[in-house]
């Protein structure tokens, strides 16, 4: 199946995708047999990475695992460092967020072995070799999940506050990433379509979303993050997250409506098409954004206005500014964002 032609799958039906970077199985559905799809995937020997929380939902990984790794508190370099040492196994299968699925990916990075991401929320982590390394050591690349099994009902638990910031960290991947130089046509699609679904979904009330397209638009952004890579929206969010140790999603929730503005000079062809398929048109792309994030602030997350110049310092300096956003992105633009934010 090509990308063109994927669409959510029904109730209790799987969808397929694959091309050079992964194969991916949607389903639609609760966690259903993931013993079962692994080893039709001919993954019957393995180690799992995981949380105690997303193991209770597990059926029966972690009893069929080699081993199981809890991953630990705390950023991905720390919680990979603490695990790395231990594996022994030429496979990981990662059940959880993005910071197990990252954790495995980059203890993966280090240790030259395949790894199997079955996501539990909306990240972008499973469709990405975008990850930080174990702290202390080196890699010459990152890692890509080569099997990704994905439950849509899994993906989308979440209660509702915290789901449409995971849902914005998601369609975060498939705006910042439609204007890089790297972004190329099967990339735009991948976002603009990913996007269109994770907004019609999340128009609808919960009892009546349609979580395999909410769960399959997350996909796809992550398939037009992977492609295009990390621009704006990406860098500030990131250095935020880091300098001021607020949550990842909520962050990125709060600072998308204003990346997105700051972007309408500076993209405007790519943000008319981000609005039309948010079913809006450019002049309401902000609003648009706000309302399906719940109008949210970095001042609500705990965020200290105080250390603005600290962070637009960190950012300032990372080359994704020169490289991937279009256009001079200075200090008065930077804090103009932050400032909005807030």
């Amino acid at each position: 199946m090509s990308l063109s032609d994927l669409k959510p799958p029904k109730q209790g039906e799987w969808v397929e995708f694959a091309d050079d970077r992964r194969r991916l199985l949607l389903y639609g559905g609760p966690v259903t047999d993931p013993l079962g799809t692994l080893a039709g995937e001919g993954w019957d020997d393995f180690e799992l990475l995981s949380t105690p929380r997303a193991l209770s939902d597990a059926a029966g990984l972690g009893e069929a695992a080699a081993r199981t790794h809890l991953v630990p508190e705390g950023g991905v370099p720390e919680a990979a460092a603490a695990i790395v040492d231990d594996i022994s196994s030429e496979r990981l299968v990662a059940f959880g967020g993005g910071r197990v699925i990252d954790s495995a990916k980059a203890v993966a990075a280090v240790r030259s072995v395949e790894v199997a991401a079955m996501p539990t929320t909306l990240s972008g982590a499973p469709m990405t070799a975008i990850h930080r390394l174990p702290e202390g050591r080196g890699a010459d690349a990152g890692v890509r999940p080569t099997l990704v099994i994905a439950y849509a009902d899994e993906m989308t638990s979440a209660p509702e506050p915290q789901l449409r910031a995971t849902a914005m960290n998601a369609l975060a991947h498939g705006a910042d990433s439609l204007y890089t130089p790297l972004a190329d046509e099967t990339s735009r699609e991948a976002g603009l379509r990913g996007a269109e679904m994770i907004a019609r979904a999340l128009d609808r009330q919960p009892a009546r979303r349609d979580r395999s397209a909410l769960a399959l638009g997350a996909l796809l952004c992550g398939i037009a993050v992977d492609r295009a890579g990390i621009a704006l929206h990406h860098v500030l969010g990131q250095t935020i997250v880091r300098v001021l140790e607020i949550p990842h999603a909520e962050t990125y929730a709060a600072l998308l409506p204003h990346t997105m503005e700051a972007m309408r000079g500076r993209a405007p062809e790519q943000m008319t098409a981000l609005a039309a398929a948010l079913g809006t048109d450019v002049d309401g792309l902000q609003e648009r954004i706000a309302d399906l994030a719940g109008h949210r602030h970095l001042g609500e997350l705990g965020a200290d206005r105080g250390r603005i110049d600290e962070v637009i310092d960190v950012a300032i300096a990372r080359p994704e500014l020169e490289h991937m956003t279009p256009g001079e992105v200075g200090r008065s633009d930077l804090a103009a964002i932050l400032q909005a934010a807030w």
